[in-house]
Parts: C-alpha cells; sequence; structure tokens
C-alpha cells in the first residue's frame, strides 16, 4: 500500500538579523522532520520556497532558486569608499538576466549608525555594478532596491552609468541628495546603457517621490535625517523632478514606487526606461511558486518583525494573497508581533500569526537562537495540527 503525504510549502522571509530565508527554510524543515507523521499516517513533507521582497536577500533567493551564479565587483559604498558587492546571473536558459541588490553597493547594512547621512550618501556603487552585469553581456537586469542609505534619486547610479547631470555653471554635481537642488542639466550623450537592454525593478512599496508620503519624508529619518534635512531633501528631488521632465519628457513625481530607495526608483525609470513592479510577486515568478503552491497543503511563512507594514507587499501578506486564493491555510511565524499587525494578517489570508519566542530574552539573543526557536515552534505548530487531525479522525 503506497504511502500518502502531506506536504508543507515553507516560504519566508529573511529574519532580519539572524537568518537568511533559505537558513529560516531549514530550521522549519528541521520541524517538520521531527513530527515526522500525522495520527492518520500521512508522511509531512517540506517544499523549500525561501522568498525576498525586493529588500536584503533577494540577490541570494533568486540565484539560489535558479541555481546561478554570484560574481563580485569593487565598487563606491554609500559614502564613496571601495567595497567588494555582490551581482548575480540566474541559471540555465535565463542566464542573460542579471541580479542587481541595491543594498549590495548602497545599502544601510554598510553605514555604521554614526556614518548615516542621506545628504551624502550616493547610489553610485549600484550603477557601476549595472555596468559589471552590462560589460559581462547581460541584456536584461533584474534590480532589486531594498535596505537603501540614500535620497539622491538615483542620481549616483545615472552618473556610473555615463549620464552627466550639471549645475547652472556647467560643474558635475557632486554626490548626495543635499546637491539635487543645483540641477540644471542632464546630458545623456555618453549613457552606457543599451537600448536592448531591459530594465525591471523590485520594489515593495509605492510612495511617490515628493511629499508627506514621499522619499524624504517617510524614510529619511531611518538613513540619518533630520527634520531641517528632510525639507532640503525634499526639495532637491522635486527639482530632480522638474529637470527630468523637462530634459528627458519623463513626469516621475507622482508614480507609484517612484519613492522607493531614496528615490531610485524615479532615477530608474527615468534614466533607464525601468518597469516597477511588486517585490514578492516578481520573485514568486521567477522561482515557479505557484506551480509549487498547488501541491501544497499547508504553508509556512514568516519574517523578524511583523508589523503595520507587513500587510504592503512584503512576504508575508504575498504569499497570503495567493493561498488564499486556492484555499490553503497559512500560518506566519515571526521574531515579534506589533499589536494588531496579527488581525490585519487575518484578512489577507493569513490563517495565524505566532511568535517564536518561547521565555523572555533580549533581541540580541533572540536573533542568536532564532535558527533553533523557528524549528522548535515550527515542531509545535505541526504538533497541533496531528492533535486537530486525530480529534477529527481525518
Amino acid at each position: 500500500m503506497s504511502e500518502e503525504y502531506f506536504h508543507i510549502l515553507l516560504a519566508p522571509n529573511a529574519f532580519k538579523g539572524s537568518l537568511t530565508a533559505h537558513s529560516a527554510a531549514l530550521a522549519m524543515e528541521e520541524g517538520v522532520r521531527r513530527v515526522g507523521r500525522l495520527p492518520n499516517g500521512r508522511v509531512l513533507t517540506a517544499v523549500f520556497a525561501p522568498l525576498a521582497d525586493g529588500g536584503d536577500g533577494t540577490l541570494e533567493t533568486l540565484v539560489s532558486a535558479t541555481q546561478g551564479t554570484l560574481e563580485v565587483a569593487e565598487v563606491q559604498d554609500p559614502l564613496g569608499r571601495p567595497v567588494l558587492a555582490r551581482w548575480g546571473r540566474l541559471g540555465g536558459e535565463r542566464a542573460h538576466i542579471a541580479v542587481i541588490e541595491m543594498a549590495e553597493a548602497s545599502g544601510l547594512r554598510l553605514l555604521k549608525r554614526d556614518e548615516l547621512d542621506p545628504r551624502r550618501a550616493s547610489t553610485y556603487g549600484t550603477g557601476q555594478l549595472m555596468r559589471e552585469a552590462i560589460g559581462a553581456g547581460c541584456r536584461e537586469l533584474l534590480v532589486a532596491i531594498g535596505g537603501s542609505a540614500t535620497n539622491d534619486g538615483g542620481a549616483g547610479m545615472a552618473q556610473a552609468l555615463g549620464a552627466r547631470l550639471r549645475d547652472a555653471r556647467g560643474r558635475e554635481l557632486a554626490p548626495g541628495g543635499a546637491n539635487l537642488h543645483r540641477l540644471a542639466t542632464v546630458d545623456m550623450s555618453d549613457f552606457l546603457l543599451p537600448a536592448e537592454t531591459r530594465v525591471m525593478v523590485a520594489c515593495d512599496v509605492n510612495n511617490p517621490l515628493c511629499g508627506a508620503e514621499g522619499a524624504s519624508a517617510i524614510y529619511g529619518p531611518q538613513k540619518g535625517a533630520t527634520s531641517d534635512d528632510i525639507t532640503s531633501l525634499d526639495e532637491g528631488l522635486r527639482n530632480f523632478a522638474k529637470v527630468i521632465k523637462e530634459q528627458l519628457l519623463m513626469d516621475v513625481a507622482e508614480r507609484p514606487g517612484a519613492g522607493a530607495a531614496g528615490g531610485l526608483g524615479a532615477g530608474l525609470m527615468a534614466f533607464c526606461g525601468a518597469e516597477l513592479r511588486s517585490g514578492i510577486d516578481w520573485v514568486m515568478d521567477v522561482i515557479g511558486f505557484e506551480n509549487k503552491l498547488a501541491q501544497c497543503h499547508l504553508v509556512l511563512t514568516g519574517e523578524g518583525r511583523v508589523d503595520g507594514q507587513t500587510v504592503r507587499g512584503k512576504v508575508i501578506s504575498g504569499v497570503a494573497q495567493r493561498a488564499k486564493a486556492r484555499g490553503i491555510p497559512v500560518i506566519a511565524l515571526a521574531g515579534s508581533i506589533e499589536e494588531g499587525a496579527d488581525a490585519l494578517l487575518n484578512e489577507v489570508g493569513v490563517t495565524a500569526t505566532l511568535c517564536i519566542l518561547n521565555s523572555p530574552c533580549s533581541v540580541d539573543e533572540a536573533m542568536l537562537r532564532g535558527y533553533a526557536l523557528l524549528a522548535d515552534t515550527t515542531e509545535r505548530v505541526l504538533r497541533i495540527l496531528a492533535i486537530r487531525v486525530h480529534a477529527l479522525g481525518n
């Protein structure tokens, strides 16, 4: 008599500062393995689908899922210092597609807390990574733009690719968002991006470039901006958008996602003709998420912190929406849960949201114990499932 199986899709995001998405999936798999079977004899099996939403970890997730390759290049960090940064090629028939994770070159994680300065921080290094991929023959660039330390509208990225951004006296614009108010002319005659190269952007926010919901006001503070900085940075981005509209004939100011990554979304649209997509949808499509979901009976997802932003294009909400359409239950596991966030997730299709902590501890301790905590919680969830199966006799 052949055995019957109960397939569980493991689709976590990274637990930032503790586990990569792949490591989180391995921890969940350990919990599945400990339980082994349901009371009705069905064997528990794990189906891997670690995810990212365009932020940190997108590069590794996509390269690993497609058996691609990672490359390394020396580029400039947000403050112009040399740093080794990775970019990747997808595997197989998609080897012409490069993955650029802007956080590798222009991310918050590259700076110490006392170095944060969106007035000076530049996306130049991200443009250098794009240039590396183009030089290696890649015809399509997938740019993940979460986790930035910048607020320069993608000006540095454009300069790295050959655009000349000058002030009214013809001087090249210095790096950083603080100088965008001086922008007067854009010269694209030496721009290096081949016309046939397609650029797609994975983005997990839909903020406009300027204003109360724009890049400077919403994300500037986490990058070190003071209230005065926010006002001047916003004015700089307004001038940036004005010059782009006049000289490149593209109005990016109000485009959804233009304010992502300190305005890099706007810069990629204006200079590279990029198409912005939901990061989680983009990653799911690349890894064949729907095909994996179709064979499963339960989904386990999760990330380090669940809060009000989780329902706005993040991994857990993207997973829940697709699973809900198929009537598949979803359980989300998290290191911390903001008050009221679980109710918001219920509305988008998450069946239950559980914290993985099993005793009071510091954040640092929880991060160090992330793998064990996630494996233990997965085991507990499945043993509760086993009780329900036994009680119902199915």
